[in-house]
């Protein structure tokens, strides 16, 4: 299956999850690396957007990725605490994801976007064995419309 990632140009190929091992996110603690990804190129844009400081646009590629399909476990709306969407996230995920990431169960968790909740993110566990299987597709530069730019 196919997912997609918006990262900065310097970064776009690193696969590590150095990124959100050192600074956490809603579904990971620090310490946890993992991959954020989309079903869709908009909604990977739409991650991003909410993620960088306003008025920085810097130089991005949207990457698409070949991942195995037949290892991801999905997290539907009624198995997710009410205050889900909440910014800042709530504890709660993380225990969720923290749980999900150190059983290895499966290379990806599949999330309802907190923005767009009709849409979903991809979480890839680095820790698990089919990390490796991961392909890149596509390695595109990315460019911001300025409209975009908020502030």
């Amino acid at each position: 299956m196919l997912v997609f990632r918006l990262a900065s140009t310097k970064y776009s190929r690193d696969f590590s999850g150095t990124g959100s091992s050192l600074f956490g996110g809603r579904w990971n603690k620090k310490g946890s690396p993992v991959l954020y990804t989309g079903e869709s190129r908009e909604i990977a844009l739409l991650e991003t957007l909410v993620n960088i400081p306003s008025m920085v646009l810097p130089e991005m590629d949207m990457i698409t990725l070949q991942i195995p399909s037949n290892s991801v476990m999905e997290l539907k709306i009624p198995d997710l605490p009410p205050n889900w969407r909440d910014y800042p996230a709530p504890s709660i995920l993380v225990e969720i994801a923290e749980e999900w990431i150190l059983s290895k169960e499966s290379l990806a968790l599949k999330v309802p976007s907190a923005i767009l909740e009709s849409s979903h993110n991809y979480i890839i566990n680095c820790a698990h064995r089919l990390h490796q299987k991961i392909r890149i597709k596509e390695v595109k530069a990315f460019k911001f419309d300025t409209r975009l730019r908020r502030g």
